[in-house]
């Protein structure tokens, strides 16, 4: 699984921190705040009333409300109605959001967050692909690993694959969490939507019995209907 040529792999000079900002994309959630007048109060757009900055139950109230991403790159929003945000990275839309809202409200600003951003992981045994809520912006490699529940038994620490979407397509960084010097990268930034794939270790003997149990079986049913035939002659 996930095979991939000498020349396809990242190796060296590994970004720590993602090089690319995160561009929203279809199935993305996206909850928004909006501030006016310079932050003095806060906008629920989903019920129409302002708060000042004390009213907290007012910003959970906004902050839960969920928007998606529509498969052509639109979303459907309070007051503006579809706006096209994908593509775009978070601190984009914040500003096309805020200069929209300006029309409506004095000084806007808006506070947007991605709420079902993921990396799936793969530890290193097939069927224990698991997908891992990122809640912290700054969630790296080792913590994404580790609430995977950790490379298992038949995982290579040294072979470990990131496959990431860039604006220039899809990159793979291949990093060795085995040696001291590649623990630098353990504190990789992870991104949403990063596929993490421990490589496996192969099981020679098992392999070689899933191969050729079908072959056994087949030729152990020829030489009982032979032996039936001969039993009969």
């Amino acid at each position: 699984m996930f095979k991939t040529k000498k020349n396809e792999v990242i190796v060296d000079n590994i970004p720590i921190s993602p090089a690319d900002a995160y561009r929203l994309a279809p199935d993305d959630k996206i909850a928004f705040t909006v501030f006016v007048e310079n932050g003095k109060r806060i906008i629920d757009i989903s019920s129409g009333v302002n708060e000042n900055s004390a009213g907290n139950q007012q910003i959970n109230k906004t902050d839960n409300i969920q928007y998606l991403v529509r498969n052509d790159g639109q979303v459907e929003l309070p007051l503006l109605g579809l706006v096209k945000v994908g593509g775009l990275s978070i601190i984009e839309v914040q500003e096309k959001l805020s200069q929209l809202y300006s029309a409506n409200y004095i000084d806007p600003f808006v506070q947007v967050k991605v709420t079902n951003r993921r990396v799936i992981v793969f530890p290193g045994t097939g069927g224990d692909a698991k997908v891992i809520p990122i809640n912290n912006n700054n969630t790296t490699l080792m913590e994404a690993i580790a609430l995977a529940g950790g490379i298992t038994e038949r995982g290579k620490a040294n072979i470990i694959k990131v496959m990431r979407q860039t604006t220039e397509g899809r990159k793979v960084y291949q990093i060795d969490l085995s040696t001291i010097n590649g623990l630098k990268y353990a504190d990789m930034i992870v991104q949403s939507n990063d596929y993490i794939y421990v490589e496996p270790s192969r099981q020679l003997t098992r392999e070689i019995l899933k191969e050729t149990t079908p072959i056994i079986s087949l030729i152990s049913s020829a030489i009982v209907i032979i032996s039936v035939i001969l039993t009969l002659n």
